[in-house]
């Protein structure tokens, strides 16, 4: 009995580690498209004039990278892995094309620092959400309610244009995005746990492709509010 435990153990391990593993690379992906989109098009004059210059497009590129998310979730159990993988790299890309403006912004020494803040900060809220023991969903619905706040905020502050009304939400944005990269690592942690032996490798990478844009969206966030806080710009 003791012996069949044993083995039951270590096979959950092996697939929560499998299923994690796979999460974080699509993440990784996801993230190297998104910045070497970004730097492309920074520096392209024709695609910068194009983008920024055009009324109305960038909206609409922003609506459409909303789509993408809105879609991915609602219909993941119903596409095809190979369906949601494309999404996903082609919602990277579209993030690329619309965070192009923080490599015309701020200097290249700037951003390269608060990408390697925000990458440290990052593993460690996930380390925390991979091995602590307490519960964080209380944690996740009070962030959640937080990133709500943000965004009423932040559309507010679009019409008001108030640099210390930008500096505070980017101060709480950085709070709550920590704390919705340790329940979302948690979250996923458990999801790992659950996923039956008979699951096939489509069901898997759709797992693993939602997974990898929580967390992607967790850390291009968190990403922009520590930019906003110790980006210098070039102005």
């Amino acid at each position: 009995m003791n012996l069949y435990s044993s083995f039951s153990q270590s096979s959950v391990l092996v697939k929560t580690n499998s299923f994690i593993r796979s999460v974080y690379n699509w993440m990784a992906i996801g993230l190297a498209l998104t910045g070497f989109t970004a730097y492309y098009v920074a520096h392209n004059e024709t695609l910068i004039q194009m983008i920024f210059g055009i009324p109305g497009l960038l909206m609409i590129l922003i609506i459409a990278e909303l789509g993408f998310v809105f879609f991915l979730s609602a219909r993941i159990q119903k596409i095809e892995a190979s369906t949601a993988t494309a999404l996903f790299a082609i919602y990277s890309i579209l993030n690329g094309i619309t965070l192009s403006f923080i490599f015309i912004a701020y200097t290249a020494t700037s951003i390269v620092s608060t990408f390697l803040i925000c990458a440290i900060t990052f593993l460690a809220c996930s380390v925390y959400g991979m091995i602590t023991k307490k519960d964080l969903t209380s944690l996740g619905g009070f962030m959640f309610m937080g990133l709500i706040g943000i965004v009423i905020a932040s559309v507010v502050n679009i019409f008001l244009q108030s640099s210390g009304m930008q500096m505070i939400i980017s101060y709480i944005g950085v709070i709550v995005f920590i704390g919705l990269t340790a329940y979302d690592t948690q979250k996923l942690k458990s999801m790992a746990v659950t996923i039956p032996d008979n699951a096939t490798g489509g069901m898997i990478r759709k797992g693993s492709i939602m997974g990898a844009l929580t967390l992607y969206l967790d850390f291009i966030n968190l990403f922009i509010m520590l930019l906003r806080i110790f980006g210098s710009s070039k102005e």
